[in-house]
């Protein structure tokens, strides 16, 4: 199928963006990378009257240290996540699960703030920017506010966005010190995922678990941190029993959904072994 007729913009600048969004809120959709928007516009499941292609805004793609954390503009790519020297010496959490969102087209084209504005509850970037605490900076007409991930994820297909506001940057503090991973089961590599998760780890030398932060997606309808796993290993001697007693808590308070890919029982049954599995792929560095 075609998607159906619309108006198209391609603003300039941030500003003309905020003036035709606030003009067309009703109507309008935004366009960045277009792999989340373009494919349900041509199943017709989204019909939007005006298109607002902020692809073309340089001044929102750029990943950079500022001071003690690193910036990075809603219009980098995947790709600039996965290939990025900063992020990789520093961050490498990020680098380590862009690398496996979609294929090639997908990390070429998409965009970091695309993607987490559009809330996909199997997105993969939502566990690493849970895990990592990021604050996510919104611009409207009232002007900016940031809004940490802790919050940003409302529900499926919805953040606390307000509809005149768009995604500009995510920010993250330096990683120095800790080991990190990110693993998911999908149907295929390309795939979303079912279960992901994503691993923040601060081991001291004795194996004693210092600081951990664990991002989960793919179980509810919204990405979320696995606090009563991370609450069970803080202060702990990381081992096998420890980890595995720890990762069995990783759906409490949470309600699975099941789809064509997994029951409740085997998506709570998933996430306890990929929690495991992420959290040893992190001590092995």
């Amino acid at each position: 199928m075609i998607p159906g007729a619309f108006d198209y913009h391609a603003p300039a600048s941030l500003e003309e963006a905020l003036s035709l969004l606030s003009a067309n809120v009703d109507d309008a959709k935004v366009l960045a990378g277009g792999q989340s928007l373009l494919p349900l516009m041509k199943l017709r499941l989204a019909k939007p009257e005006v298109i607002i292609d902020i692809g073309g805004l340089t001044e929102l793609n750029y990943i950079r240290e500022e001071g003690d954390h690193i910036a990075i503009g809603a219009l980098a790519t995947y790709t600039d996540l996965a290939e990025s020297e900063l992020i990789l010496s520093r961050c490498p959490l990020l680098a380590q699960t862009a690398v496996v969102v979609g294929d090639v087209q997908v990390r070429n084209r998409g965009t970091v703030g695309g993607g987490l504005a559009h809330a996909d509850p199997a997105e993969d970037l939502p566990a690493a920017i849970l895990a990592l605490d990021a604050d996510l900076k919104a611009a409207g007409p009232d002007g900016e506010r940031w809004i940490p991930a802790s919050e940003f994820f409302i529900t499926m297909l919805t953040t606390s966005l307000m509809p005149e506001e768009l995604l500009t940057e995510i920010r993250v503090s330096a990683r120095d010190g800790y080991k990190s991973a990110y693993q998911k089961a999908s149907r295929q590599a390309a795939g979303f995922a079912i279960v992901g998760v994503a691993v923040c780890l601060k081991e001291a030398a004795d194996g004693t678990c210092e600081d951990i932060a664990i991002g989960v997606t793919g179980v509810g309808d919204v990405a979320y941190r696995a606090e009563k796993v991370e609450t069970a290993l803080r202060g702990q001697k990381l081992n096998d029993a420890t980890i595995a007693g720890a990762a069995a808590l990783v759906t409490d308070g949470v309600d699975p959904i099941e789809d064509v890919n997994a029951t409740p029982a085997y998506r709570a049954h998933l996430a306890q072994v990929y929690v495991e599995r992420t959290i040893q792929a992190a001590r092995a560095g």
